[in-house]
């Protein structure tokens, strides 16, 4: 599986910062690849050779599947608690750091599925982990967007303004590093100039404070995180991910293609299961999802606060019960290639990621 792969130069060469030296970030996030890679190569996936539960008399290979959570409720949660994925049994092993922790750990087989932001699902799959996105599950619309907001008082108005600023950034590599190189390129900056632009990885809770503690000078708000943060005052938004790209989903769920193989039936239960999630969700009264929340959260006693439900807007979800349109990753492949982190046909989207098992597609349900 490893044959022919050149670490740390998978993504092609290592571009210097204007000083001569390395990214730290990127170094890190090539040799993680590597170890993943090498830990896939040598069986290391759980998920696939030794499942968590046997399968029963309908036919599923494995009743249980084993995930990492977060704030809020997931779909999966959702679409178990609707009763949409009897009888298998979701199984919570922790929180989730950030969205490609997520999907670093189905590669390393301590979980079953996770779920990222299309971009990070294409860079390790261009490091040949076995991965599949199988269903999209969270993004942007009008009521569901995230922004990248300064105090009233900055100097901060253009995007030239951003050179040798510091950004907060919930992780590196992930959404909010796409969405900002994305709006700096696009207003003229050149990759020398967008490399000057500093991203800090700070956790999103905190990250209002780091910004009103002039610690940074841009942070990415989402959420209750950002209305919270509005209700206070004194901060705007200098540009939202909507502003740049409209409605779309932006991340999706993955399995490992060892897992989709030896557990056929059950993959498809999982996909069918929180598709129909996101369709009720998608269509349901606000009010009606977030009392789902909240009986939820009680119900599981993780000790949360559930006062964040209440500023659940929307699902984010563009497609029909998570379809994913073939935009939504194509648009990070170009990005990609253009950056110079992949090769022109380096990957492809028919083994990057499939519609096949949700049951929306081609005019479902």
């Amino acid at each position: 599986m490893l044959d022919g792969l050149d670490f740390p130069n998978a993504f092609g060469p290592l571009r210097p910062t204007p000083d001569g030296r390395h990214s730290l970030a990127e170094i890190a996030w090539r040799s993680l690849a590597a170890l993943l890679l090498a830990l896939a190569s040598l069986g290391c996936s759980r998920a696939s050779s030794t499942p968590s539960s046997g399968g029963d008399a309908e036919g599923f290979e494995t009743l249980e599947l084993r995930y990492e959570g977060g704030v809020g409720v997931t779909f999966p949660e959702l679409a178990e608690d609707l009763g949409f994925l009897a009888p298998i049994k979701l199984s919570f092993v922790g929180s989730s750091i950030s969205g490609p922790h997520n999907i670093q750990s189905v590669v390393t087989g301590d979980t079953d599925f996770g779920g990222a932001f299309n971009g990070a699902v294409i860079k390790l799959f261009a490091a040949r982990a076995p991965i599949q996105a199988v269903i999209g599950y969270y993004g942007v619309d009008q009521q569901t967007w995230s922004g990248f907001y300064v105090l009233d008082d900055s100097a901060i108005k253009s995007p030239r303004d951003l050179i040798g600023k510091k950004i907060a950034v919930n992780t590196l590599g992930a959404h909010s590093e796409f969405i900002l190189k994305e709006y700096l390129l696009r207003n003229g900056l050149s990759r020398e100039e967008v490399s000057q632009v500093t991203l800090v990885v700070i956790p999103p809770i905190n990250g209002e404070l780091a910004l009103r503690q002039r610690q940074v000078d841009v942070a990415t708000l989402g959420g209750i995180l950002r209305d919270k943060a509005l209700e206070r005052g004194g901060i705007h938004p200098l540009f939202t991910d909507h502003d740049l790209f409209g409605a779309f989903t932006a991340g999706s769920y993955v399995l490992t293609k060892e897992f989709i193989r030896d557990n056929p039936k059950t993959t498809r239960k999982f996909v069918e299961a929180v598709a129909r999630a996101i369709a009720w969700a998608q269509t349901t009264p606000r009010e009606e999802v977030v009392a789902r929340f909240e009986k939820i959260v009680a119900k599981r006693a993780r000790n949360e606060d559930a006062s964040a439900l209440r500023y659940w807007r929307s699902t984010g979800v563009a497609g029909k019960g998570g379809l994913i349109a073939e935009s939504e990753f194509q648009v990070w492949i170009d990005w990609l290639v253009r950056d110079g982190e992949l090769k022109q046909g380096q990957v492809q989207r028919s083994e990057l990621y499939t519609n096949e098992f949700n049951p929306f597609w081609k005019g479902g349900p």
